[in-house]
């Protein structure tokens, strides 16, 4: 098998998790796992050639990406906004339900939570950004036609950065409270890590704000942690494992696993974990979003 050891994603690091999980989602025939040191790195494996030449032949084109199900617009459907009405997402659900990439209805938006305006709820990974950009529109902003060299080069810890707000949530692309506003992001994590979120699903309790009760959003994507009995906000909560999983697998794991019981780690060969640090904000008008992370 042949591996490659990528210090540009650290297990650490959010995106970084994500768009390794997101890697062996784009081409089954890649395996992930993760090294043993103090910052675990992910670990791409293949029996099938170079881990890099087939993340590169399995890269979405253009066209791909400009057919997603949560686009603006489809034929003959209600447009999906930001604010995405429940009959909305409901026509899209039912028409697009057999399309591959329907994952992308379920893992960014639910109708088992509807706000007293009658718009379905968000995941925690599709939060919003200036100028009411839909997660679809951030996608397409900084897709990139696919190159060997500069995946290699990201994997590396050398990609090169561009100047965008990415998907909204990885903390990393902010500077320091002294550095300018621009934020900075490499598209190569990103569009792994969008394609990483097909393994997360978003659900809610089937609460409905318009029957006039006060209901707080019950909204849960996989992987996120509700404290019982605390007012505290939800954290994500992510593994680093030793052996090389195929997509199919890491789905499986993270059945088993439970961040809060670490005696669910040791049998499926997890080493550390890690939990989402929500970015705080620096005044009631700062609608900034981000997720840092803290070891477990």
């Amino acid at each position: 098998m042949k591996e490659l050891t990528c210090p540009g994603l650290p297990a650490s690091w959010l995106n970084g998790w994500l768009a390794a999980v997101g890697a062996t989602f784009l081409n089954p025939a890649l395996r992930l796992r993760w090294t043993t040191d103090g910052t675990p790195s992910a670990v791409l494996c293949s029996r099938e050639g170079d881990p890099v030449s087939l993340l590169a032949d399995s890269w979405p084109s253009r066209a791909q990406l400009e057919d997603m199900p949560i686009k603006r617009t489809w034929p003959d459907l209600e447009a999906m906004p930001r604010n995405v009405p429940v009959d909305a997402f409901r026509q899209r659900a039912q028409t697009l339900r057999g399309e591959a990439l329907a994952w992308t209805l379920s893992s960014t938006v639910t109708d088992l939570h509807v706000d007293d305006k009658g718009n379905v709820a968000h995941a925690p990974f599709d939060p919003p950004v200036p100028r009411g950009l839909v997660l679809h529109d951030r996608l397409l902003r900084i897709h990139f036609e696919p190159s060997v060299e500069r995946i290699r080069q990201t994997l590396r810890d050398i990609g090169e950065r561009i100047e965008s707000n990415g998907l909204g949530f990885d903390i990393a692309r902010m500077g320091s409270a002294a550095d300018s506003a621009s934020k900075w992001v490499d598209p190569v994590v990103e569009t792994l890590a969008f394609f990483g979120l097909a393994m997360l699903p978003v659900r809610g309790r089937g609460t409905d704000a318009r029957s006039g009760r006060r209901e707080r959003p019950s909204t849960i994507q996989r992987g996120w942690v509700r404290e019982k009995g605390r007012r505290t906000r939800p954290w994500f909560a992510w593994p680093a494992w030793s052996e090389p999983l195929d997509y199919p697998a890491i789905d499986a794991l993270l059945d088993v696993w439970s961040a809060k019981d670490k005696a669910t780690w040791t049998p499926v060969g997890i080493q550390a974990s890690w939990r989402s640090v929500s970015y705080e904000a620096k005044s009631t008008s700062d609608t900034t979003r981000g997720y840092g992370s803290e070891r477990l």
